[in-house]
């Protein structure tokens, strides 16, 4: 009888232990699978772009998920041999903010940089929403309904997504996580090369 107590006890105790371990909202479980790629690289193909629009056409895309460091993590986006793109996610309590990271090769700022917006819920385990927040309004203001978003299914494919919503301006890329690309190197984790066209 006693030995029977003490494994339930013992079973639930590791219960706990698994369920303090596990995230406990969408936004925690999305965090916990883009961490997985964490050193991984993918390559990507436009899904959406404007008509006529030659930002990514014919060039090799390339994300990078470089570094996880506790509540950030740092995605280089390459475009060609344009390097001057970063998504810098941070996690704020339960919520994600999503930040457009723009560097000239000396590893100063562009004028165009630290665009983006916060997540206004916990979003699912899937897809986080990225509204235009009064930084980016500021610094552009046609970009005010702007809404960025980026899903991951695992195992599957990551897109990263803008629409300006009342326009046609919608871009969508989806990178294939089923197949490593070789990691761009050496490249600095902010450095570029040029300047990045503005919101994207």
């Amino acid at each position: 009888m006693i030995k029977s107590i003490l494994l339930c006890l013992l079973t639930l105790s590791s219960l706990c232990c698994i369920n303090a371990q596990s995230p406990t909202t969408p936004s925690l479980q999305f965090w916990q699978i883009l961490s997985s790629y964490c050193g991984q690289s993918f390559e990507g193909e436009v899904i959406t772009a404007p008509a006529n629009d030659t930002t990514f056409a014919g060039k090799k895309l390339v994300m990078h998920v470089r570094s996880c460091e506790p509540g950030r993590i740092r995605i280089p986006f390459h475009v060609g041999e344009n390097y001057s793109r970063t998504w810098v996610l941070t996690l704020h309590d339960s919520l994600i903010q999503l930040k457009h990271d723009h560097r000239h090769e000396d590893g100063s700022e562009d004028r165009v940089t630290q665009y983006g917006g916060m997540a206004t819920n916990t979003g699912s385990k899937t897809t986080q929403y990225f509204p235009a927040d009064q930084v980016t309004v500021n610094l552009l203001p046609a970009a005010v309904s702007n809404v960025w978003w980026i899903e991951v299914i695992e195992g599957e494919y990551f897109t990263y997504n803008l629409r300006r919503i009342g326009t046609d301006r919608q871009y969508s890329i989806r990178f294939n996580l089923k197949k490593q690309a070789p990691n761009p190197q050496p490249l600095p984790p902010l450095g570029g090369r040029g300047a990045a066209p503005a919101s994207l």
